[in-house]
Parts: structure tokens; C-alpha cells; sequence
């Protein structure tokens, strides 16, 4: 069981001699197939919490234990691998390399993993399929509408077979429309492949189809 268990996670930043504390005492666990929305105004920390879920940034305090490892110990070389092999991360903005077409994005994770190339490209083009752009699969980022290239992003963060997926406001650039489209693909994917879903949001539509609901507030996190 590839469990994310973190407990009394503390994070601050400092500004001179000021202390900005965002996040105290923070216990959340993620198991597989789980759908967890955290809620919270603007600069609550939702993404800062996020982050440090995904060892994409360290607490100040408090342990972070993936597959009974504690991440916080490990070196920037076994963070990235760990992150590769596991971890699918989708954001507001899709992050494209707009130099590399539909196809090459997606492949990037595997290619960086080494994943065999053969099974790489079978499986890019099967999500391909999926998203629904494989007569795009050849096209540049910018000839792309922004549900499509939110679309590239999701493949490009399911092509390694994570055990979790981080998505910090997925839907929060686009139109409702397009939103439900994104928010209905990824509930399906998850369900079918029993990959958790670790999402910041202020979408109340979204939030309805999470069976774990937090609000972050005040720097502390609690189920609601």
C-alpha cells in the first residue's frame, strides 16, 4: 500500500527578523484511490501545503512518509525519482514546453524516467486516445485551446502510472464548460486506475465529486 501519512507538518517563511507562519500541526494521510479537495481563501496555503505533500519543498517540522520512507531525509536525487515513479502533478496553468508537440510532452516524464520506449509510446498514444486529441497529438502547444492543452497536461501526468496526482486549481483558468469536461476525466481516471487525487480548489462543483473535504484556515487544517 503506497500510503502518504504526514504528521505535525510546520512551514514558515521569513521576511528579516519576521516570522509568517502558514501552515501548524498539519496531520493528513493519503491512501490509494482516495479524492481529497482542500479548500481555503486565497493565500490560506493551500498550495504551499501541496507542495510539501508532493517533497517538492520541505517543512520546517513534522515527518512526510511515502511507502514507509520518510521523504524528508532524502537526497534532491531520490526526491526526483521517488516524485517520477509516483507523483502526477497538474496546475491552473499547464506548463507546456510549447517547443515540443502534444505527443513529446506527454512522452517527457517516461523518457526522463528511462521507461522502455516502446511501452512508453504505446501508452502516451492510448492517453492520447483517451483526452481525446489524437488528431492533434502532432500539434505545438499554441495551436491548442486551453481545455486541450489542460487535457496534454493530465496524460503528461498519468504516463508514468502514479500512485498520486497533486492539482493545484486545475480548472481555475478555464470556462465551466471546459472545467466539467477536465473534472469529469480525471474522477474517471482515478476510479478506474485507483489513483488518489490530492486537489487545492475553490470550485464548488469540483469539490462535490471528493469523498475527503479539508478547509485550510488560519495555518491550520481541518475535515469539514
Amino acid at each position: 500500500m503506497n500510503n502518504l501519512d504526514c504528521i505535525n507538518l510546520n512551514k514558515s517563511f521569513f521576511m528579516k527578523d519576521e516570522e509568517i507562519k502558514v501552515l501548524s500541526d498539519i496531520k493528513i494521510s493519503v491512501s490509494p484511490g482516495d479524492l481529497i479537495a482542500i479548500t481555503g481563501s486565497s493565500g490560506a496555503g493551500k498550495s504551499t501545503l501541496l507542495h510539501l505533500l508532493a517533497s517538492l519543498d520541505k517543512p520546517c517540522s513534522g515527518s512526510i512518509v511515502f511507502n514507509k520512507k520518510e521523504t524528508t531525509t532524502l537526497s534532491n536525487k531520490e526526491l526526483s525519482k521517488l516524485r517520477l515513479k509516483n507523483y502526477g502533478f497538474v496546475y491552473q496553468f499547464h506548463h507546456l514546453l510549447e517547443d515540443l508537440t502534444v505527443l513529446e510532452n506527454i512522452l517527457l516524464p517516461g523518457q526522463i524516467l528511462n521507461s522502455d520506449k516502446g511501452l512508453l509510446n504505446k501508452r502516451a498514444n492510448s492517453l492520447i486516445d483517451r483526452i481525446g486529441l489524437s488528431k492533434r497529438k502532432d500539434h505545438l502547444p499554441w495551436k491548442l485551446s486551453g481545455g486541450e492543452k489542460q487535457r496534454v497536461a493530465i496524460a503528461r501526468a498519468l504516463i508514468n502510472s502514479p500512485n498520486i496526482i497533486f492539482l493545484d486549481e486545475p480548472t481555475g483558468n478555464l470556462d465551466i464548460d471546459n472545467a466539467k469536461v477536465i473534472q469529469d476525466l480525471l474522477i474517471e481516471i482515478s476510479k478506474e486506475h485507483g489513483i488518489a487525487l490530492v486537489t487545492a480548489t475553490h470550485d464548488n462543483n469540483f469539490i462535490k465529486s471528493f469523498n475527503r473535504i479539508y478547509k485550510l484556515e488560519n495555518t491550520i487544517l481541518r475535515e469539514i
